[in-house]
């Protein structure tokens, strides 16, 4: 049975209701959306359209041009695209369009950067550089840990629970994008300094709480770490390990957790897992990163590179 859409500043809240709730989308990514379905909407007003049901082709193609003749980059012109591509096939699926108005439309191409990443001897570096000599420093160098260690996300990371611990299996239960729940295995280096934190660190910061919290990692006031409290953290360890702190934050550590995996033999479809991504191009990029990794490796190694990187006599 068709369901009519009405107007389309109505069909957009609509849909933005639907994507939180039943779809599970985070506030930032339900957040992007509205703002670039309001742009849609002001769009079609401006050509005279008031119903999603009266959207076309045209109107699509239309709008794509004058994102660009707003001068945004491929990579908000994409972003954009695909909303307005989601709000017209959640309605067409609801049958109240007669055509799908985004079938051959085209998103803009842009160059995805390569993601910044640490060698190995970094990582190992940056993480030794959190010390263990202080609750604070016990509990920041199993943070680092398990970021590396699992490939955590940092708002999976100050979100990880007690209760989605498997200290004896040397599992991880995390609550990732979209609330899906995925299971990550955790080495020996980090389970350790898990242990350690759990059974050292953790209840002489829990004493400063007012309230018990179940989360994992704790602040010096016995409440569960912040994202920006944790950034701050990690930058101070890049400046004791003498890397340059630009090129360090809690998202690069994932990326060596990946790019490392990779160069290591790991199946793109485990890593794939392991990272929580849906679409599996996403973690090609680390693919990517491991073959300039390796290309620079015989540039500066071989005795037939180019020497870049290496000290000549």
């Amino acid at each position: 049975m068709a369901v009519e859409a009405g107007d389309v500043s109505g069909a957009v809240d609509r849909f933005l209701a639907h994507a939180a709730v039943e779809r599970g989308l985070s506030p930032r990514t339900i957040e992007a959306y509205a703002r670039d379905l309001a742009r849609f909407a002001d769009y079609l007003e401006s050509r005279g359209v008031r119903r999603i049901a009266d959207v076309e082709r045209r109107h699509v193609s239309g709008f794509a041009q004058s994102l660009e003749q707003h001068a945004l980059g491929g990579r908000s012109r994409t972003r954009a695209l695909v909303a307005v591509r989601r709000l017209l096939r959640h309605y067409g699926a609801l049958g109240a369009l007669r055509e799908d108005p985004t079938e051959g439309i085209v998103s803009p191409g842009y160059e995805r950067p390569l993601p910044r990443i640490l060698r190995p001897d970094e990582s190992v570096l940056l993480i030794e550089a959190a010390g263990t000599e202080v609750p604070l420093g016990i509990r920041d160098r199993a943070m680092l840990e398990v970021l590396y260690g699992a490939g955590l996300r940092v708002s999976e990371l100050v979100t990880l629970c007690l209760s989605g611990v498997d200290r004896r299996g040397g599992l991880l239960r995390v609550m990732g994008k979209g609330r899906k729940e995925r299971i990550v295995p955790l080495g020996d280096p980090a389970l350790e300094s898990l242990d350690r934190y759990l059974e050292e660190a953790r209840p002489l910061l829990s004493r400063a709480a007012r309230r018990p919290s179940d989360a994992v990692f704790l602040s010096r006031r016995g409440r569960a770490m912040t994202r920006q409290n944790f950034f701050v953290r990690i930058r101070a360890a890049a400046r004791r390990a003498g890397i340059p702190v630009e090129r360090v934050s809690p998202h690069v550590l994932r990326h060596a957790f990946a790019t490392d995996l990779l160069e290591g033999g790991a199946d793109l479809r485990a890593v794939q897992s392991m990272l929580g991504h849906a679409d599996l191009s996403t973690t090609q990029i680390y693919t990517h990163v491991s073959r300039r990794r390796l290309r620079d490796t015989v540039e500066t190694r071989h005795p037939r590179g180019s020497g870049r990187g290496r000290s000549r006599v």
